[in-house]
């Protein structure tokens, strides 16, 4: 087997030692989020991750702010101040003004480097403010959530530039959301195996035809032939051939992210069927070692869409705030509710912790 892709940090710019996955204080929900134009799908990224009890401990501590020494922008600050109006505020609802002022402003930056980092110009700029975030226009969540994370992780970069890739993946967005997927691919010619690593920081799942979360992980996880178009060159023959190809999570993060992928391609249709999730996920059959200790998580958030295709519709979500409790959360209002009606919902985003 050979592999490519794990190299070995050269520094640690966060111990993962240092990480709580539990609240270190229980309180009361807090408040709501006032919809400012078009903005549902913002909010409720806002609320998962302000319920998120590993990044709300680090957040709540400002240990960010306090060395932060980055000119305007940065997305953790931004963060902090808003986690603490959250959850401190005494007031029913809030306006997340700083979000969505510096994020209209900022956003292209943060997308430019993740999806285009070859392309410059004043072309792409226009075309990302007028694309994508404008308040007054509807957006997606899970883009959103990539984009935040994104910021968020380039935020603790700061000054750390120069630092290999795989020391800059040891930030406190990565400890936290962070894991490893191996592509296993085995060379149908010569049988030599290759083994190639990649970051994520959540999993998009396809759902068509799947009745679960574990029958979509099932196929994210089943080989799959590499043919036709997508040969794999193998550096033992020294030419394209056909391959088998598995996908397994190698390292399992501490928060798994899960994006049920609702949009279907060929038809740009939304996909409306119930896929069930589990309160409790051991997702140890999914991973390069299934026959190892169970790898447990707990769901604590989920995002939910309304709308008969994937352009419009509405937005709220469902959160375990500190208390034990659950809350549906819909823009402004904050309402407790019960865990099967958690479990009952036509999910897009799934959130659980170890």
């Amino acid at each position: 087997v050979t592999g490519k892709g794990m190299t070995p940090p050269q520094k640690t710019l966060f111990p993962p030692e240092k990480i709580s996955m539990d609240w270190r204080q229980k309180r009361r929900p807090g408040a709501g989020l006032y919809n400012l134009g078009s903005t549902c799908y913002l909010n409720v990224i806002l609320q998962c991750l302000t319920y998120t009890p590993p990044l709300a401990n680090y957040l709540l501590s400002r240990q960010h702010s306090r060395f932060c020494d980055q000119q305007g922008f940065c997305m953790m600050c931004i963060m902090e101040d808003h986690v603490r109006k959250v959850l401190y505020s005494s007031a029913t609802a809030i306006r997340p003004r700083a979000v969505i002022r510096d994020l209209k402003c900022k956003r292209f930056q943060v997308l430019q480097q993740v999806f285009f980092p070859s392309v410059k110009g004043e072309l792409l700029t226009s075309f990302l403010v007028i694309g994508e975030f404008k308040p007054d226009i509807p957006g997606d969540a899970y883009e959103f959530l990539r984009c935040t994370l994104n910021a968020m992780h380039r935020a603790c970069l700061s000054g750390s530039s120069d630092l290999d890739t795989s020391s800059q993946e040891t930030s406190i967005i990565h400890e936290i959301f962070g894991g490893f997927l191996r592509s296993r691919v085995t060379c149908l010619s010569c049988k030599t195996v290759f083994d190639f690593f990649k970051v994520f920081l959540d999993v998009l799942l396809k759902i068509k035809g799947a009745s679960s979360l574990t029958t979509a992980l099932e196929d994210f996880v089943k080989p799959k032939e590499v043919d036709g178009k997508k040969f794999f060159k193998c550096s033992k023959c020294k030419k394209k051939v056909a391959a088998s190809k598995v996908v397994t999570v190698h390292h399992a993060p501490r928060v798994l992210t899960v994006c049920l992928g609702r949009a279907d391609h060929r038809s740009s249709r939304k996909l409306s069927q119930v896929v069930e999730y589990p309160e409790y996920l051991d997702l140890r059959p999914y991973t390069s070692d299934p026959a190892g200790e169970p790898i447990l998580y707990s769901l604590y958030a989920v995002v939910v869409h309304t709308g008969h295709t994937c352009l419009g519709g509405h937005f709220f979500c469902y959160t375990k705030a500190s208390n034990g409790q659950w809350y549906k959360m819909n823009d402004v209002s904050v309402d407790s509710c019960a865990i099967h009606t958690v479990l009952g919902q036509q999910a897009y985003l799934l959130f659980y912790a170890r």
